[in-house]
């Protein structure tokens, strides 16, 4: 997987993406800053769908025709989903399925997983009998294991219990009641009604009754026994061996010597008791409360099965007695699967006692989150043993310094913050990674803001295990994130000879997401790029805003002030010259001391105007320049702040004014002018969008980048039309006179 081609329509908001990622050249890590809204949940989102063999859509026009490819662009063959792993920025339920992998040598699994084998084959061929005497259409062995109170510890646990059952030489009694009709949602809600339990107690109390009048029929010996003992002597030969039984009927002992004659008088005595007139008068009102449209198989089905009724009143009890009955039914296969189940317990013991001694990838993984991360409480291994024979992922305990007792997950989750969670989510995704490098898993991580909500520690940790998996053959990742600090970082840190061709922004464009590769000087600092490049025009004007912060610094008021007169309509702003910036550059940056700016005499107020003119005019986007975004920024604020000053007309009041100049004036001009709703919708967006845009350092400039051209040069236009219509020159305002325009009209010296 060199080179992955990926095309997105219509899911998830992304109307249209399409993109080569090239892994080759050392470029293992691709690295993404998608601002927010703008695709990085959505190409996650598409990416999990594909590992899950599920259609993505578009959530809100889920009628628009929806398309994903995902492509080994040299094979041209798709990419497997075993080969995609999403990594979200938390997931609180996530567990790694690939974690037992890493508990013991692979000769050890391997052995492991033949016994299981097995067991399994063995464990199938019953339930598959099962699953046909019981009519269950679901999981059968969780509804099996529930019956005998077995979930937590699993089928084969409940089977091997009820062995001395299945093996003696008593009658599966209910073998021929089927499951399903009895254990249905809607009848066990019946069955479980007040008026269903006060008629059976009557049934059962006259069903006894008849019992004990019977000649020879008893309570503790009913027809099930009676039947079981005719069946018994059938099955081994009794009456042909031409022996005889005497039953005790009313003190009478009568000779039985034919096995059909014994059938005939239990079946004769059966039949006496459940059709007798008074236990028939109770059954019937048993039926009237089946009355429900729902029950009616139900209701058929007891009337042709009317010996169950009894059991009817401890439906826990009979769920078991049916199931031992299908189980007697299947001896043969149950003790073959009992056989290969205790067999297996010998041999896996000797991987579990060599498993327990083992120093294992396992315990590699707790020891990289112990030492890498800083979280309150540490791991440990808990009975690694137990989770090979039960087949489930490993454990884990939680123990705090100064406390011997673990720490249950539960309660922990309880008590950390959501930066600690996440560094536990972290854990069971290192799992995963370290199980594909064991497996040697050819993989494309999608790793989605990881780092997201982490404190500078843990982050860097992230970073450098982000490193670590770069480094690996078999890994590629496209990393996404909305913070620019952790995209800088990852690109210095991890990308390593590749990073000048493996960094990109998602831009969102009317109909489609661009993914355009980011310079370099924008992800290290603009700032050097414009000092080497001062006689670039919009890189002059875009250095002011890291210059005033350096003045700032070094405690250079005067300097300050200047600096601030190109950033703020102040006295002095429409008379300052590029001479005056490169006296101040000399000033204070040392490596500038033989700074030379061409054309020196020309006035930086309206070379920044001229200069945002040719940027928001053209039809070339603003795109990753952050150069051209600055400009833009600061010709917005100063036309506001012209408009504003201009209106409000209060010398006074404007001449007070030390700081956050663009905030006060807006203030002012709410006050003086409450219903000019429009110019304050549009200035609003100013005093809003380009403080951030503006106050610039050499570290922070995400708001810039987040803000799209579109917004930008539309606020532009916003503005202008505002001084238009001031000028009262109607909305077709003429942006090429803007210069000499605003110079003569905003002229306030």
């Amino acid at each position: 997987m060199k080179k992955i081609k990926v095309e997105i329509e219509n899911c998830y908001g992304i109307s249209a993406l399409n993109k080569e990622f090239d892994f080759t050249d050392n470029k293992s890590t691709q690295i993404i800053y998608a601002p927010n809204g703008v695709m990085k949940t959505s190409f996650a989102n598409v990416f999990s769908d594909y590992c899950n063999n599920t259609n993505s859509k578009d959530l809100i026009f889920p009628e628009r025709e929806s398309k994903t490819v995902i492509l080994d662009a040299i094979s041209g063959e798709a990419i497997e989903q075993e080969s995609v792993f999403v990594i979200r920025p938390y997931e609180k339920d996530f567990k790694s399925n690939k974690m037992s992998t890493l508990l013991v040598k692979e000769e050890l699994r391997l052995e492991y997983e033949k016994i299981h084998e097995s067991i399994n084959i063995a464990k199938e061929n019953l339930f598959i009998e099962l699953k046909k005497a019981s009519g269950i259409k679901g999981n059968i062995e969780q509804i099996f294991s529930e019956s005998f109170e077995g979930i937590e510890k699993g089928v084969l646990f409940s089977l091997e219990r009820l062995e001395d059952e299945i093996n003696n030489e008593e009658d599966g009694h209910y073998s021929h009641i089927m499951y399903s009709k009895i254990f249905d949602k809607k009848v066990i809600a019946f069955l479980n009604t007040g008026d269903f339990k006060v008629q059976i107690k009557k049934y059962i109390e006259k069903y006894e009754e008849l019992i004990n009048e019977s000649p020879f029929l008893r309570k503790d010996f009913n027809h099930y026994n009676a039947s079981t003992v005719h069946k018994n002597l059938n099955d081994n030969g009794f009456f042909k061996a031409e022996h005889s039984i005497n039953i005790n009927i009313n003190g009478v002992k009568i000779e039985v010597l034919d096995n059909k004659e014994f059938g005939k008088m239990i079946e004769k005595e059966k039949e006496k008791i459940l059709n007798e007139s008074s236990l028939q008068i109770i059954f019937e009102k048993i039926d009237k409360k089946i009355t429900n449209v729902e029950l009616r198989e139900f209701r058929d089905y007891l009337f042709e099965n009317k010996d169950i009724l009894p059991e009817l009143v401890d439906l826990k009890f009979f769920s078991r007695k049916i199931w031992i009955s299908y189980l007697k039914e299947n001896t043969t296969l149950y003790n073959m699967l009992l056989e290969e189940y205790k067999n297996g317990q010998l041999e896996i013991k000797k991987i579990l006692e060599t498993a327990k001694n083992e120093e294992t990838k396992w315990e590699n993984v707790i020891e990289i989150f112990n030492r890498r991360f800083y979280v309150p409480y540490r791991l440990g291994i808990k009975n690694k043993e137990d989770t090979i024979l039960k087949d489930e992922a490993p454990s884990i305990h939680y123990y705090f310094q100064g406390r011997i007792a673990d720490v249950e997950e539960d309660l922990l989750i309880k008590i950390l913050s959501q930066g600690e969670r996440r560094a536990l989510y972290l854990l069971n995704i290192i799992f995963e990674i370290e199980s594909r490098k064991k497996q040697e898993i050819n993989t494309l991580f999608i790793i989605d803001d990881i780092a997201d909500s982490f404190d500078y520690k843990n982050k860097y940790a992230i970073i450098e295990y982000l490193k670590e998996i770069s480094e690996n053959e078999k890994f590629i990742s496209i990393i996404l994130t909305h913070n620019f600090d952790f995209f800088r970082t990852v690109q210095e840190r991890v990308s390593g000879n590749s990073k000048y061709q493996n960094s990109f922004m998602a831009i969102k464009e009317k109909d489609y997401i661009k993914i355009e590769e980011v310079p370099y000087k924008y992800i290290s600092n603009p700032f050097k790029n414009w000092k080497k490049n001062l006689n670039d025009d919009t890189k002059l004007l875009a250095s002011v805003t890291f210059a005033r912060n350096i003045a700032e610094y070094i405690g250079d008021n005067d300097n300050v002030s200047k600096l601030t007169s190109v950033l703020h309509i102040k006295p002095n702003t429409k008379n300052m010259k590029i001479k005056d910036l490169e006296d101040i550059y000399k000033t204070i940056f040392n490596d500038l001391n033989t700074l030379e700016l061409k054309n020196s005499e020309r006035n930086i107020y309206d070379l920044i105007l001229q200069v945002a003119e040719r940027i928001c005019y053209s039809e070339a986007e603003v795109g990753l320049n952050l150069e051209n975004k600055i400009v833009i920024s600061i010709a917005i604020r100063l036309n506001a702040e012209n408009f504003m000053i201009k209106k409000i007309n209060n010398e006074e009041f404007v001449s007070k004014i030390k700081s956050n100049q663009t905030g006060k004036l807006f203030g002012e001009f709410k006050k003086v002018f409450p219903l000019d709703i429009k110019s304050i919708a549009f200035l609003e967006k100013v005093n809003l969008m380009t403080p951030e845009n503006i106050h610039l350092n050499s570290f922070m400039f995400e708001p810039i980048l987040d803000l799209s051209d579109y917004h930008l040069k539309q606020l532009y236009k916003d503005v202008l039309t505002l001084i238009a219509a001031e000028i009262s020159i109607g909305e077709e305002f003429n942006a090429s006179a803007q210069v000499a325009v605003t110079r003569e009209h905003f002229d306030l010296n």
